[in-house]
């Protein structure tokens, strides 16, 4: 089955880099530009609304899920009319279930903690062998190098096994994202059905 969806994490601040809003147009026009479904936080502010707004200006598919309270935070409790099909959820657990349910593959922009948290949680999965899809930073200007070195630091020290199943791909541009992840996606279907055959 063909890679038909993304899921992207990402800040719904802004940041102090353009670079980090740039590459999150880039990348959501390239989602759309491959008929790639973005799966997303479901906000409009920050780095998450300028991917979903890029998708959207060029007509692709967009699922947004967020919590209702969040909702509220942001405006006044009702989901955006322009930014493809909502879902809104009770409360974080079952966004972040959903995401996954929804998703082909995982790419975390820069962000902050929630970002943080909800790719860390992906890459755990994948440990305990939850789930095979493909994981990846987009290290827009290097912002995910300590993350990385500490995932290193880890696995030197002795804390992670399988690091395969762990250690995301690191993509230092948003026009290389599409095609890596699809990339990706092709080695992991054909390797299992190799492993398939074998049996």
């Amino acid at each position: 089955m063909p890679l038909k969806s993304i899921c992207i994490y990402c800040g719904s601040q802004n940041g102090n880099n353009p670079e980090f809003i740039q590459a999150a147009r880039v990348l959501g026009k390239a989602l759309a530009d491959n008929s790639i479904r973005l799966v997303y936080g479901g906000g409009t502010k920050g780095i998450m609304g300028e991917v979903a707004r890029a998708v959207a200006e060029n007509n692709g598919e967009i699922v947004g899920i967020i919590p209702q309270f969040l909702l509220n935070l942001e405006g006044d409790g009702t989901p955006p009319g322009d930014l493809g099909e909502v879902i809104v959820t009770e409360d974080m657990h079952q966004r972040k279930h959903m995401m996954f349910e929804r998703a082909d593959a995982f790419v975390a922009l820069p962000g902050g903690i929630g970002t943080l948290e909800e790719i860390i949680e992906i890459m755990t999965w994948g440990q305990l062998g939850r789930h095979n899809k493909p994981m990846a930073f987009l290290n827009v200007d290097g912002f995910w190098n300590p993350v990385i070195e500490l995932i290193d630091h880890m696995n030197k020290s002795g804390f992670i096994h399988t690091i395969e199943r762990v250690r995301p791909l690191v993509i230092e541009s948003p026009e290389q994202v599409v095609s890596t992840i699809v990339e990706a996606a092709e080695a992991t279907r054909s390797a299992a059905e190799t492993n398939i055959s074998k049996m």
